[in-house]
């Protein structure tokens, strides 16, 4: 409550003479905290509260900058105090992509999606933001071993297993960081896609942007864990993205084949990690909302591994996993 009433002081500095009513927009998964001001003219605004002892509002500004510059729609910073942790931001409104998209608009939501990155992706400049490089891909690859491997299923992995591991990890690793480099914004998926009326969609939680490969928010947006779409339309969706990719001169490969290839080796990392993170969230923190969107995650992951003779040895442990997870089930 106190830290509320300093939000409420904070808003009546900036607006002495105008009467606004506040209430919760929305959470985050860190400190982060949304409320919409809604104003006698029936105006709006967001107000981030980001206590400064736990958030730093500075990569948001940072990246938000980046990213309104190069023409996409994300929340326009109108005032800001960053010793309180106070931003007044516009409203980007309450509807996700996961929750407005359908067979009949998927087409035209993703193509809109897929401009506003072609967009951030041109506006790339190497030193703006942390680089993606091996020893970050090689944190989040070691989530899975340490949260789902072992914590979540229980399992400790022989010396032949994890020799495995780490070959098909090397492999994955080596195609990640031969992709060309652009701005990457890291959660590039239908829950942090807003559908707006004016440049849709709105852009939101970008502050942990990098500077990595160039097929990565494809694989956020594409290989949803939060949303699931046969293979047919988004290699549609895909095959189209790289048409417009290459129009608009941005490094993508020059053959589909490749390209498709980058993005899926570029899903698995993701895959890989968003199952660690998941079982993470579940067993640190307690959050156990994230445990229903594993399958999905996992089937992309099994689709990959049978495609490529490379992951054949991830391939090959996934099913000694599932064996042993099958024999808990049925002993427990």
């Amino acid at each position: 409550m106190q830290r509320q009433k300093q939000l409420t002081d904070w808003l009546s500095s900036l607006f002495p003479n105008e009467k606004f009513t506040i209430e919760p927009a929305s959470a985050d998964a860190s400190f982060r905290r949304y409320f919409r001001a809604t104003f006698a003219d029936g105006t709006t605004r967001v107000v981030m509260d980001a206590p400064p002892q736990h958030e730093d509002c500075k990569p948001f500004l940072h990246v938000g900058k980046l990213f309104e510059d190069a023409g996409t729609h994300v929340p326009h910073v109108y005032a800001q105090d960053l010793s309180q942790g106070f931003l007044l931001l516009s409203d980007l409104g309450n509807t996700t992509y996961l929750h407005a998209l359908t067979k009949d608009n998927a087409k035209q939501l993703y193509g809109a999606a897929t401009d506003a990155l072609i967009r951030i992706q041109l506006a790339s400049k190497e030193d703006e933001l942390p680089p993606y490089d091996e020893a970050l891909l090689r944190r989040e690859l070691n989530l899975f071993p340490e949260w789902y491997i072992a914590k979540h299923l229980g399992v400790t992995l022989s010396d032949k297993q994890q020799a495995k591991l780490e070959e098909v990890f090397k492999r994955i690793l080596t195609n990640n960081l031969a992709q060309p480099c652009v701005y990457v914004h890291r959660d590039y998926h239908s829950r942090n896609l807003m559908v707006t009326e004016e440049n849709n969609p709105g852009i939101i939680d970008f502050q942990d942007a990098v500077y990595g490969p160039i097929t990565y928010d494809l694989a956020s947006l594409f290989k949803d864990a939060y949303i699931r779409w046969e293979e047919e339309e988004i290699m549609d969706w895909l095959i189209r993205h790289w048409e417009k990719a290459r129009k608009a001169g941005l490094p993508v490969r020059a053959d589909f084949g490749e390209f498709y290839r980058d993005y899926e080796m570029m899903g698995v990392q993701r895959h890989i990690k968003v199952l660690g993170i998941f079982a993470r969230l579940y067993h640190r923190d307690g959050k156990d909302g994230y445990l229903k969107d594993m399958p999905l995650v996992m089937e992309y992951l099994v689709r990959a591994c049978e495609r490529y003779i490379d992951l054949k040895p991830l391939h090959n442990l996934l099913i000694e996993l599932d064996q042993h997870a099958a024999k808990a089930g049925a002993t427990s």
